[in-house]
């Protein structure tokens, strides 16, 4: 499992190509995200079928670019109106061994009973 030391990782709701590179992406962050693609920060993009992830991140001497393909499932992605979307460390560890890290925030249903 990836282990990221970035100071925060954030996930593009859109789809993108997968083939686009770390140039693509970073303009992506820079343009469509409105944020600086050198700041530390892992930026997480999936493409349209949710099977495969990218990340990029700049480590302050170059930016590095991984990728993970599930071969069963798809990842959990935010339902966000916004362009990009924060997750935790322990969110992110559960999203990329293809569990639905929202559900571990869930609340217990109020009517519910053995």
């Amino acid at each position: 499992m990836m282990q990221l030391s970035a100071e925060a990782i954030w996930l593009a709701t859109t789809a993108v190509d997968m083939r686009t590179g770390i140039d693509g992406l970073s303009l992506h962050v820079q343009q469509a995200l409105g944020r600086p693609p050198c700041d530390g920060t892992a930026y997480v993009f999936a493409n349209r079928r949710r099977t495969r992830l990218k990340v990029v991140c700049w480590d302050g001497t170059g930016v590095w670019m991984c990728l993970r393909r599930l071969h069963h499932g798809q990842f959990v992605w935010p339902q966000a109106d916004e362009a990009c979307w924060q997750m935790s460390a322990e969110q992110w560890r559960w999203l990329v061994a293809g569990v639905d890290w929202q559900r571990l925030s869930a609340p217990a249903p109020a009517q519910w009973r053995l």
